[in-house]
């Protein structure tokens, strides 16, 4: 596993196919960095399926109210957490593949538990979603996640930690 300079801000998710690290961005999106740790922390992501994979674009993940495996997974997408939604910490970083975006409504400031990890440089995505991490190992894992919207036999996050906790 590659070094990890900051456990505290860093993300150990587990997918079937392997461990994909995530460097959370505090300095950059203190609020939605806090969330994930605190969602993290709560067990919340456990178990919750990626719901909307589309090729050359990203996986979106973390409905933690619809989207948990076994579930009524036509809702995934749908939910959030039952804490209130974060404001919109829009930077000049760019959505570069393997950046973590903040998913959420129309209303920017409407990011709540749900999130997506690029698999190609989504430019247009610029100032619009929140960026707030990104991998630093296990990019091929996300890579193989299952596309469709929503896929027939989704992937899910198996668990997802703080490294500092782990």
């Amino acid at each position: 596993m590659a070094e990890i300079k900051d456990p505290e801000n860093t993300i150990l998710m587990e997918l079937e196919a392997g461990t994909v690290v995530i460097e959370l961005m505090p300095d950059v999106a203190p609020k939605h960095t806090e969330r994930m740790k605190e969602l993290a922390r709560d067990g919340a992501y456990d178990g919750v399926v990626f719901h909307r994979v589309i090729e050359g674009f990203m996986a979106q993940t973390g409905d933690v109210a619809n989207g948990r495996e076994g579930g009524n997974l036509r809702a995934a997408g749908t939910g959030g957490s039952d804490k209130p939604d974060l404001p919109a910490e829009f930077s000049k970083l760019p959505h570069d593949r393997g950046t973590l975006g903040a998913a959420r409504s129309q209303n920017p400031n409407s990011a709540n538990s749900q999130f997506f990890i690029n698999f190609s440089d989504n430019h247009f995505l610029n100032g619009q979603y929140t960026v707030y991490g990104r991998v630093i190992e296990g990019m091929e894992h996300v890579d193989a996640i299952t596309r469709g919207e929503p896929p027939a036999n989704p992937d899910k996050m198996i668990s997802v930690k703080v490294a500092a906790d782990a």
